[in-house]
């Protein structure tokens, strides 16, 4: 019996079909027996067991998770942040725009996560808010930490952590030392540039001040690119850390205003507010000032 061409195609394809099938279950560098499997890899035991809402409410799970995901990227953070500094220090550029790259990619994941958690409503926050108690966002040591590093200082903030020593002296420590622009402006003072002693040489635990001698390093440097490009790169590589920062800081206040209005925070901070007040500061002033005067 002649197989029509049509039906023999068909024949062959599902030939193909079954072969490809067979081969992809039996793939023989699957092992499920292995000394080391994925989830013990990842500790994902452990990990998936720490999403503990206090509530029944269905809306808890999504808050919980939503601040745990973003406390792993603040950790990410910090560990490319640091190591980042220690470059600069070292006067080794290239290794830190890497890690300043990584840091701001990092950044746009953590704003993109508002956006999952605006699909919370006044009303399902509302349902479970009271088992919050006192916890607040204000309480993150890592946030702090990251801050700080970042040129934030307030040594008032760490006064919350005195009673866990550990984290406690963690922030000490980053507070008391030179901030990540701090660093900067002495390698630019170690490259010839005048970057007054006052700079320098301060309280490393204080709030930055700008300084218009400073501004006015930059100035040289962003006027003549071609000889200061790796200093002119890092600078702007410090622009989109700082960029992306200010970005998190708009939609984390923009979400609190659309679940919570003007209601005080949590942790009895004034809510919307605080939140408000905190776009205006800045890490590195002199690189957005110096902006104006180019």
């Amino acid at each position: 019996m002649k197989v029509g061409k049509g039906a023999a195609m068909k024949h062959s394809n599902d030939n193909k079909t079954g072969r490809n099938a067979v081969n992809l279950t039996s793939e023989k560098s699957v092992h499920w027996d292995q000394d080391m499997s994925y989830g013990q890899y990842l500790g994902l035991e452990t990990l998936l067991s720490c999403q503990n809402p206090v509530s029944d409410e269905h809306d808890e799970m999504l808050f919980v998770i939503i601040h745990q995901v973003s406390e792993l990227w603040l950790k990410q953070c910090l560990h490319e942040a640091h190591a980042a500094a220690r470059h600069i220090a070292a006067d080794r550029l290239r290794p830190a725009f890497k890690m300043l790259t990584r840091v701001s990619r990092i950044q746009e994941q953590m704003i993109q996560a508002w956006e999952v958690l605006v699909t919370m409503t006044p009303t399902d926050y509302v349902s479970f808010r009271d088992s919050l108690g006192q916890s607040s966002g204000f309480q993150s040591y890592q946030y702090r930490e990251l801050e700080f590093l970042l040129g934030n200082k307030h040594p008032g903030m760490v006064k919350v952590h005195r009673s866990h020593p550990e984290h406690y002296q963690r922030l000490v420590s980053v507070l008391q030392a030179p901030s990540l622009y701090d660093i900067s402006l002495q390698l630019l003072a170690r490259r010839g540039f005048s970057v007054p002693a006052s700079v320098l040489d301060r309280d490393w635990s204080e709030p930055y001040e700008a300084c218009a001698e400073v501004e006015a390093v930059w100035a040289d440097i962003y006027a003549d690119t071609d000889r200061h490009w790796d200093l002119y790169e890092l600078a702007e590589k410090l622009v989109d850390t700082e960029y992306n920062f200010h970005k998190w800081r708009f939609s984390h206040m923009k979400t609190v205003e659309r679940i919570i209005g003007h209601k005080s925070g949590t942790g009895g901070t004034s809510g919307v507010s605080y939140l408000q007040k905190a776009l205006d500061l800045k890490f590195f002033p002199e690189l957005w000032s110096v902006r104006t005067s180019l």
